[in-house]
């Protein structure tokens, strides 16, 4: 044969690993039969070879000061096709999810762990065999169409292959032994058991208080149904309510700052703050999440709005990092998307005060000429840490959002 690429000079380091990927192109594309049926050895030895020498993906970083994560449940199993960037899995934490995602297109090979199983960054996790894989491919690889060489060929192509990879057993669920069977235990993950501990904590901590204002939402509707149109068009997002609230509550958090501030008992203070970061409660398969908007005094309702979707997106995919999460001032928890009409919400800590939307319901009221009509209506609730905010200043607070939801031109003129 004659020499016909060199990959490097004499004495120059390689990484041997990608020169072997690309003989393996190579030899993919050789002839794997010649003109009298029999088997090309050169295709034969790199298939093998391809076979030795796969990608291993490690634990991906999870956070800032995190090490060590929760295997969470695979998305794929050995002899699965798939893209590049695909998600296989996700590493699970008490507070963030690491996503695993393919490096390059290719066959899962191996899968190093279990669902449940701990396993620290840097960690091996799958192997992954470097093949071409088409969007619409299945998700096994189906056999070749046989040829009448290949067919001469088979005896000794079997020789060659190796028995396949059996995928560890997965165990999402264990189901309790019991009379009826009708029971199961699910695994705890780590960001369920983080919640559970932090909610007890603050119920424990604080001296939670809740007071309820009705808000008459007939202004904010009509505002909304009137501009929502050329709102999207404008601004590619769709005009909501939970803008409206956000800026009314950064407007009166500013009027309020009390309720913009926490209580440090280390320090044997009370911490104000200059700035509004609102952090919104987002529903997740896993968990509650609250993101946290930045400066939201600074922000335009389009600007909150766009935000939000982002953050959503982000939420649904397990994509939001530990950064996005941290910091908030005040919370606001939008319970009415599921239907609630009245509830109390519990406070985030270290933060002083979380405010709870409900839904919107058709109710009786009085207007301002005496008259009784019927009017969307809904409940909010302000809970509050009684230890640092008095009655006072909550029910000042709440009566700010109240009158700046009710007559919206307050929002532009800042009259909270």
């Amino acid at each position: 044969a004659t020499v016909s690429v060199l990959y490097c000079d004499h004495h120059q380091s390689i990484a041997m690993q990608r020169i072997m990927r690309r003989a393996v192109r190579r030899a993919v594309a050789a002839p794997r039969f010649n003109r009298f049926g029999v088997a090309n050895q050169q295709f034969v030895t790199m298939t093998t070879m391809q076979r030795r020498y796969c990608t291993t993906i490690n634990c991906p970083a999870i956070a800032e000061s995190i090490s060590e994560g929760t295997m969470g449940q695979w998305e794929v199993k050995v002899g699965d096709s798939v893209l590049e960037d695909s998600i296989l899995a996700n590493i699970e934490s008490d507070k963030v999810q690491a996503p695993i995602r393919a490096p390059h297109d290719g066959i899962i090979t191996e899968i190093l762990l279990e669902e449940g199983e701990t396993v620290q960054v840097g960690q091996p996790v799958v192997k992954i065999k470097e093949s071409e894989v088409s969007a619409d491919e299945p998700a096994a690889e189906a056999p070749p169409t046989a040829t009448p060489a290949a067919v001469a060929a088979e005896p000794e192509k079997k020789k060659k292959e190796t028995p396949p990879v059996v995928t560890p057993p997965k165990a999402p669920e264990q189901v309790l032994s019991s009379g009826t069977d009708r029971e199961k235990r699910v695994r705890l993950t780590p960001m369920r058991k983080r919640i559970a501990d932090r909610l007890k904590a603050s119920q424990n901590t604080a001296a939670m208080l809740t007071t309820f204002q009705e808000i008459d939402m007939s202004a904010i509707i009509n505002l909304r149904n009137q501009y929502k149109e050329e709102f999207l068009e404008k601004h590619g997002v769709k005009l909501g309510f939970m803008s409206a609230f956000v800026k009314a509550s950064a407007s009166a958090l500013q009027a309020v700052p009390i309720i913009n501030s926490y209580f440090s008992l280390e320090e044997n203070s009370i911490i104000y703050h200059d700035y509004v970061d609102i952090s919104v409660a987002v529903a997740t398969p896993t968990g509650l999440v609250v993101p946290v908007l930045r400066d939201c005094q600074d922000m335009n309702f389009a600007d909150i709005e766009k935000q939000i979707g982002v953050f959503a997106g982000k939420a649904r995919d397990g994509s939001l990092s530990l950064a996005e999460m941290t910091g908030g001032t005040f919370t606001i928890s939008n319970g009415g998307t599921y239907g609630s009409w009245m509830g109390t919400p519990i406070i985030n800590p270290p933060q002083s005060a979380v405010l709870g939307m409900h839904a919107v319901r058709q109710k009786a009221i009085v207007n301002k000429k005496g008259e009784i009509v019927a009017a969307p209506v809904m409940a909010v609730a302000l809970t509050y840490d009684h230890r640092l905010i008095d009655g006072k200043d909550a029910v000042t607070f709440l009566v700010k959002i109240k009158n700046l939801i009710e007559d919206p031109q307050r929002l532009v003129l800042d009259l909270a």
